[in-house]
């Protein structure tokens, strides 16, 4: 009998959670900073300036394959982008540490392909700049270039908090 308790426990310490089960929450920085600028090689081998989407809101993700909630919270980001990318939003998801070879295979596993761009990091420079240490990772960063919002770990992107925070960047230059 106490041997299937604590099986029961492992397991369900081991499960992964649920995207219901993701934080919506992201961290207002006390003041905005600049956000380092960068030019990353995405999936087809397309260079991707921060500098060149000035003037929209830019969700950045540090991420990799390897990271559970990175995968979990992929759907949610492609929804909201697909939401709102007609009103000047961007995601780029940056993949730090991974190779193109690496990173193919998973992107077909995955059950939404995005659509915004997948950025490698291979040096982890950009990460380092961002400060980055753990993964997920995501900065918000207003259309005035500045880093605005950051969260740690997997998170519901599609949430209605999310989005009305996202619009009101997008509405409201600071």
């Amino acid at each position: 009998m106490l041997a299937r308790l604590l099986l029961s426990i492992a397991l369900l310490a081991f499960a992964p959670a649920a995207p219901a089960d993701l934080g919506h929450d992201l961290t207002r920085l006390p003041e905005p900073v600049p956000a380092p600028d960068f030019a990353l090689e995405d999936m087809d081998g397309e260079i991707h300036r921060l500098s060149d989407l000035r003037g929209r809101v830019v969700m950045v993700n540090f991420w990799a394959t390897w990271c559970p909630p990175c995968r979990e919270e992929m759907p949610s980001m492609e929804a909201v982008y697909q939401g709102l990318k007609d009103e000047g939003f961007q995601v780029l998801a940056v993949n730090q540490w991974e190779s193109p070879d690496q990173v193919f295979p998973y992107m077909g596993q995955l059950d939404v392909y995005p659509s915004f761009p997948v950025l490698f990091d291979r040096d982890s420079s950009v990460a380092e700049a961002y400060g980055v240490k753990g993964l997920p990772t995501t900065v918000l960063i207003d259309p005035q270039g500045r880093v605005v919002y950051r969260a740690v770990g997997g998170r519901n992107f599609n949430h209605a908090e999310v989005r009305a925070l996202i619009r009101g960047l997008m509405e409201h230059e600071e």
